[in-house]
């Protein structure tokens, strides 16, 4: 399994980095860990060929993590023409979602637009989905009151990669983290309290109990950009590349 990070920045573009995206290669499969607005943007950079995804995960339904699907379909219906349907997997909501982002970013008021061939699959807390090949476990992580929010703990090729998504800290961490080869773990904040988002003298503390292999840190807002030196955990950079 390959990760390439497209995007490991938060909504606010802190430090001039890309919103989230992670490129997933794992056996025969590639496939997408969320899609901010700039991950074909990142996708391209890297020279990797978007006619090559299998699935779109998306965590949750913020912008910064789903808004750049839109630019995928775009791109199928004009410049790269698919000959089998993108599966995109998402909590409750997801294709109503994106198939209005789609409309009303690309579509006319008299003419509604629909996506290229797209099979959308529903991810429920607690309910494991096999979809192209990528076995997926979801779970609701605590960053939005109303609507669901999700870490996935995503298997193929014999690797296992757990995702947190944007989340406060849980106890479900560490009972996830449990054969896991890597867990990309968002760390927005240093040491600033939080219900939503994780910061990174919480997650230290409980280090000892997480039993994931390799941990590396992503969706790094300003102030844990500005503590750089203070943290001991490997960080995410936009374009880098994990062997797993």
């Amino acid at each position: 399994m390959k990760l390439t990070i497209l995007g490991c920045g938060d909504a606010f573009g802190s430090g001039g980095r890309n919103n989230s995206g992670y490129l997933v290669e794992a056996g025969d499969r590639v496939f997408l860990l969320d899609c901010g607005p700039t991950t074909l943007l990142a996708l391209k950079r890297a020279g990797y060929d978007p006619g090559r995804l299998d699935a779109v995960f998306l965590s949750h339904l913020h912008g910064d993590h789903a808004a750049g699907l839109p630019f995928f379909f775009t791109d199928y219906l004009h410049e790269h023409p698919r000959a089998r349907p993108l599966h995109v997997g998402g909590p409750a909501g997801t294709e109503e979602r994106v198939r209005g982002m789609f409309r009303w970013m690309f579509g006319e008021r008299a003419e509604p637009r629909d996506p290229p061939p797209t099979e959308f699959h529903e991810f429920a807390p607690g309910r494991d989905a096999t979809i192209a090949g990528i076995h997926a476990s979801p779970f609701r992580v605590p960053h939005q009151t109303r609507d669901v929010s999700l870490g996935l703990s995503v298997s193929c090729g014999g690797r296992t990669l757990l995702f947190s998504g944007d989340s406060a800290w849980t106890e479900e961490f560490v009972a996830r983290s449990r054969g896991a080869d890597l867990f990309l773990c968002e760390c927005c904040f240093y040491d600033r309290d939080s219900a939503v988002h994780m910061n990174y003298l919480t997650l230290r503390k409980n280090l000892p109990r997480l039993e994931c292999k390799k941990i590396l840190l992503t969706h790094l807002g300003e102030e844990m950009l500005a503590r750089k030196a203070d943290i001991d955990l490997p960080l995410a950079e936009d374009g880098m590349v994990v062997e797993i």
